[in-house]
């Protein structure tokens, strides 16, 4: 959960037919290929375009959607990215109900480092959208650029990140670090209030907690054109975070699940994953490593699911306080007592050692950047107490009480988000550790909180390495939370609180364009001019990045 949601939850645009593509692709086929329709279930044929992801050296993942009633054998064909369309890879695949008719599909034997084209065939010969896709380079690679998207909140507006980077066709690949969907029901978050018109869950309207919700959601979503877009011309890499599934989920339970009126965790937790893995261009592998040449390795990282204890909650642990000093010496005992509990985990064993000998092999094999693509911040960030001595009257209680907390625990020398890794330092302590003994340059590329940070990472006084935080697709960030104080007053007093925090942005929307070269990792953060408006533009940015081996940011 980013700390600028609420604490507690009650329980489509046509694409238009216009030409994205530039340079080369002009001419090659996929600009005058159909756009997809949006074709009722109860109607045969393809419904929700096309995807890939998975990319390696040699191989793809191809995503599509076929309604036909009962399982339905279709092609699938990979082809030349030129005027020819030569067809140099086909399989077979099947769209059953089992799987709510999405058919995934290894496309193997490819060229590394290569463009395609793909798409697939029904029996009565017709074709979904024809998409784009790329393999991963092998051997000397000069430059990798990927478009880097967190957390779509449909009601709050209109998906133009998304359509701002297919519009830009400069991306070698996409990455989504989680909240692809919100599991809320209609007029929860955002309130009746707060929701665009045209962009409210539409089925289910009630919280998705069964498998039909989950696929009911995916459904709606997919439907967007501009998501569509983004899918059709990029392979992306994905991981969920926790709307996903539901808010602030764990291994063992989610705060936005109960028992009580919505039955087995372990079942709505399943129920979840099966319609991410349904609905995506993804593996069923929790996580993953992606080599770009002799340039990176891209490491996506399971946070969520598989092995985070419990988060810890302030509110909990301050209940029944007598006066600001008795929280603040609760809070001193928490901190240095359970707190820094080693046996809590975010990634678990087996991921953890997965981690530290990728990073070694990383590095052995020659390779400059270690990449993680991931969830939550690592970066270490608290409270600034300068926000909450003159607060406005009128603010909700919700938001009192959680500014009084953030308050009392930065006082303490606890952090603001107990959600990020901030809320698990032995586990974050465990990853630090890994990265100094691989001699990792490390880059850590994190969503969930809405808002745009970029922290230097150090563990006991030595440099561990960099992270680019990314803002919100259209959920909202402090500007929502905290609407009576300046976005620059927000930004200037966590900056000035916490010493890792060298940079923030904390009330505008939009994506990350990050770039890899041999010399420099660089985040472009591009912010939209609205997301009430739909094709509103990139209005501004604003460039950090890193030098290879200095594991510092370059301010500039």
């Amino acid at each position: 959960m980013s700390f600028t949601e609420p604490p507690e939850s009650p329980k489509l645009a046509p694409l238009d037919r216009r030409t994205l593509l530039k340079g080369g692709l002009l001419g090659a086929g996929l600009a005058g290929a159909p756009l997809a329709a949006q074709i009722p279930e109860r109607q045969q044929g393809f419904t929700h375009g096309v995807a890939s992801g998975e990319p390696g050296a040699d191989r793809v993942l191809l995503w599509t959607r076929y309604a036909g009633g009962q399982e339905t054998s279709l092609t699938w064909q990979v082809l030349t990215a030129d005027a020819n369309m030569r067809v140099v890879a086909e399989g077979p695949v099947a769209a059953s109900p089992e799987n709510d008719f999405c058919a995934k599909a290894w496309a193997n034997g490819l060229e590394p480092g290569r463009w395609y084209h793909y798409r697939f065939v029904a029996p009565d010969g017709s074709m979904s959208d024809l998409g784009r896709t790329r393999t991963l380079p092998e051997g000397p690679t000069a430059r990798w650029r990927m478009a880097v998207f967190s957390c779509s909140n449909i009601g709050f507006g209109w998906f133009n990140a998304y359509r701002h980077a297919a519009e830009a066709n400069e991306f070698d690949c996409a990455l989504h670090l989680g909240d692809y969907f919100y599991e809320y029901p209609q007029g929860s978050y955002p309130s009746q209030r707060e929701f665009l018109d045209g962009r409210a869950p539409l089925d289910p309207a009630s919280e998705t907690v069964a498998l039909a919700g989950y696929r009911a959601r995916f459904a709606q979503y997919r439907s967007d054109g501009d998501l569509q877009r983004l899918h059709q011309l990029y392979p992306m890499i994905a991981g969920w975070d926790d709307h996903e599934s539901t808010n602030d989920s764990w291994e063992g339970g989610a705060q936005n699940h109960q028992p009580e009126t919505e039955g087995s965790w372990p079942v709505r937790k399943a129920a979840a994953m099966r319609a991410y893995r349904e609905w995506m261009p993804v593996s069923d592998e929790p996580w993953a490593a992606y080599e770009v040449g002799d340039l990176a390795t891209l490491f996506r990282l399971e946070t969520r699911l598989t092995a985070r204890s419990q988060q810890f909650d302030y509110n909990s642990l301050l209940r029944g306080m007598a006066s600001p000093e008795e929280g603040v010496a609760r809070l001193a005992a928490f901190r240095d007592g359970e707190y820094v509990d080693p046996s809590r985990e975010v990634l678990g064993a087996a991921q953890q050692a997965w981690l530290a000998e990728g990073m070694k092999r990383s590095r052995r094999d020659g390779k400059i950047w270690q990449v993680l693509v991931q969830q939550v911040l690592l970066g270490k960030a608290a409270s600034a107490t300068s926000l909450t001595d003159n607060l406005p009257d009128g603010l909700p209680e919700y938001v009192l009480e959680r500014v009084r907390a953030s308050a009392l625990a930065s006082s303490a020398e606890l952090p603001l988000n107990m959600d990020a890794w901030d809320g698990y330092p032995a586990a974050r302590a465990r990853l630090y550790e890994a990265a100094l003994a691989a001699d990792a340059n490390l880059v850590s590329l994190a969503g969930d909180t809405h808002n745009a940070w970029a922290f230097d990472l150090a563990h006991g006084g030595e440099a561990v390495g960099v992270e680019f935080g990314g803002q919100s697709v259209t959920s909202p960030g402090f500007e929502n939370f905290l609407p009576q104080v300046a976005p620059g007053d927000i930004a200037n007093a966590l900056v000035a609180r916490n010493p890792e925090l060298k940079w923030m942005d904390s009330s505008r929307r939009g994506y990350m364009a990050v770039e890899l070269t041999p010399g420099r990792s660089t985040s472009e953060y591009r912010f939209l001019s609205s997301v009430r408006e739909k094709g509103a533009g990139v209005v501004a940015t604003h460039s950090i990045s890193t030098l290879a081996g200095a594991r510092r940011l370059d301010i500039g």
